[in-house]
């Protein structure tokens, strides 16, 4: 049984309580049966191995569509179950925003169903995070990965809290899932549980999950045990099978972008004798990938793998790996028995 309540406010708005969800919609007369309809638009919340996608550059650091798409169409068939668009190893904070609807737009029309697409709208301004969501959302993406304000340091819970809440808020669509990007090596700015209990209190479902990048098992582990009923991805492979038994949605890792059938092997074979030595092999590769700056890496054996050296590119203020180290990185690999993605 759902409850479903709507208190209008005028003509133009309205207050919408589904379950434990509520928030304002500028959606014009809305009654329950509408809201009811509305929620369900969504797609079941994200599973298995997510792969954060590279954005390829041409050689004038433009972005190049037609490698982007190919990348994101080949990961779906081989290995992910989903495409991160605009995370940290898309090189996201070097794009415009014009340039990640265009590409997020080239991607729908290439076929690529935007329901497999969670989108990052991360972003120390508001306005341009909730332009970014109701952007995905119009093109029919499942779901926006949404990093905290990180510019400002040493930020109060009630402060993060009021920015996601005006997020939610200016964004009013029941079909908004919100997952939590919580990557404070990078950005300095974490999302402590305590947050995640005010949002999760105020807005419910809305607040679908969490991508965990800290490195730290320990705090993985404590996601899934406080908010079991959240989706909870380690952002590496390195904890997937541990995280698995404790009921983790998935992985959304970026050595999916060259090593998303191994995960997803193991993802469909953890309870089963062969998981730990699965498990090993996953780590073995992603210790390799972490002696390196990691998208370079990435692009680098994309390069090397596919004999494209426009693969190597990326934006300022970024570096592409050494030829030294590149070399290094592929021989490495191989000698831990890694095979590189051939398009």
């Amino acid at each position: 049984m759902r409850l479903v309540l709507v208190a209008r406010f005028d003509e133009t708005q309205v207050f919408v309580h589904v379950d434990n969800c509520h928030y304002l919609s500028h959606l014009g007369a809305l009654d329950a049966n509408n809201a009811y309809r509305l929620l369900h638009m969504t797609k079941t919340p994200m599973r298995g191995i997510i792969g954060p996608v590279v954005t390829a550059f041409h050689q004038n650091r433009e972005i190049d569509f037609e490698r982007s798409i190919a990348h994101s169409r080949w990961l779906l068939r081989h290995g992910c179950d989903g495409l991160v668009l605009f995370g940290t190893t898309s090189e996201a904070n070097s794009l415009s925003l014009s340039e990640r609807k265009r590409l997020l737009e080239a991607m729908a029309n290439s076929g690529i169903s935007p329901a497999d697409l969670v989108v990052g709208n991360g972003s120390c301004a508001l306005p341009d995070a909730v332009d970014l969501a109701n952007h995905a959302l119009q093109t029919g993406c499942c779901g926006v990965l949404m990093l905290p304000p990180f510019y400002y340091k040493a930020l109060s819970v009630d402060g993060l809290f009021a920015f996601f809440a005006e997020f939610i808020e200016r964004v009013a669509d029941p079909r908004l899932r919100v997952y939590l990007y919580h990557i404070p090596p990078v950005a300095q700015v974490g999302i402590a549980p305590e947050l995640i209990e005010k949002l999760r209190t105020r807005y419910g479902r809305l607040v679908a999950g969490i991508k965990d990048s800290s490195g730290d098992w320990e705090n993985t582990r404590r996601l899934l045990i406080q908010f079991g009923d959240m989706k909870v991805f380690p952002g590496s492979e390195t904890f997937l099978l541990p995280a698995l038994r404790l009921g983790a949605a998935g992985c959304i890792s970026a050595t999916a972008n060259v090593g998303a059938e191994a995960m997803q092997q193991l993802y469909q074979n953890w309870e089963t004798a062969e998981a730990e030595e699965e498990q090993s092999k996953l780590i073995r590769v992603r210790k390799i990938f972490q002696r390196y700056p990691m998208i370079a890496a990435l692009k680098a054996v994309l390069a090397a793998a596919n004999n494209d050296e426009n693969w190597r590119n990326v934006r300022p203020p970024l570096s592409p790996l050494a030829d030294l180290d590149s070399q290094a990185l592929v021989r490495e690999l191989g000698e831990a028995g890694f095979k590189p993605p051939k398009f």
